[in-house]
C-alpha cells in the first residue's frame, strides 16, 4: 500500500477533543513504536483555537484578541484523522519534536514556537479558506 500521509499534509481530525480541527503532520510513524503505540501514528501540529470573526465597529484591541490563534501539538492514529489535497510547503520538523509530548513544559515550549513562526495555523486557514 502506498503511504500517502507524509509530512505537511494537511488533515482534518475526525475524533476527540479536537474533532474537525486542521492540522499538519510533522512525523509519521507508520509501523508504531512502542508497547503503548503499536498501531500506524503521527505527529500531528494543529489549530486549537480558530480567529474569530471581526467587526468593523471592534476596537484595535479587540481586533487583536479576537485575531488570535492558538496552536496545538498531538500525537493522533491514522483512523483517526482525514487527508485533504493540501500541503504546507513550512519544515515544522526543527520546531516540533516527537519528545515534546514526554513533559507539559515541552509541549507548551514548541507550541509557542510555532505560534512564533506562524506558518502552520495560519496557513492552513489560508488553504483551505479558499
Amino acid at each position: 500500500m502506498v503511504k500517502f500521509l507524509k509530512p505537511n499534509k494537511v488533515v482534518i481530525v475526525l475524533q476527540g477533543r479536537f474533532a474537525g480541527r486542521k492540522a499538519v503532520i510533522v512525523k509519521q510513524f507508520n509501523e508504531g513504536t512502542t508497547r503503548e503505540r503499536p498501531y500506524g501514528h503521527c505527529l500531528v501540529d494543529g489549530m486549537m483555537k480558530y480567529p474569530k470573526e471581526v467587526i468593523r465597529k471592534d476596537s484595535a484591541k479587540k481586533t487583536a484578541k479576537k485575531s488570535r490563534v492558538k496552536a496545538s501539538i498531538k500525537v493522533v492514529n491514522y483512523s483517526r484523522i482525514i487527508p485533504t489535497r493540501y500541503t504546507l510547503d513550512v519544515d515544522l520538523k526543527d520546531v516540533v519534536s516527537a519528545g515534546a509530548l514526554t513533559s507539559r513544559d515541552k509541549k507548551v515550549t514548541d507550541a509557542k514556537e510555532t505560534k512564533k513562526q506562524d506558518k502552520s495555523s495560519s496557513d492552513v486557514l489560508d488553504l483551505l479558506n479558499e
